[in-house]
């Protein structure tokens, strides 16, 4: 089922930037292109560090 879903997901920001009529419209781009990857990182890391710091999982 992914598979048939993951071509239609893909973004070519290369694309989007060469056909953007201003500045203003080529930083609104890079912003919703990259922020939600590094949200989701954020994320990770922020479950990864409370996991780490749990003292109730040491033996």
């Amino acid at each position: 089922m992914l598979n048939l879903i993951l071509p239609f997901l893909q973004i070519d920001v290369n694309e989007k930037l060469k056909n953007a009529p201003d500045d203003s419209y080529q930083i609104g781009i890079i912003i919703g292109t990259y922020l939600p990857v590094i949200l989701l990182l954020g994320i990770a890391w922020f479950v990864y560090w409370r996991a780490k710091k749990r003292k109730d999982l040491e033996d």
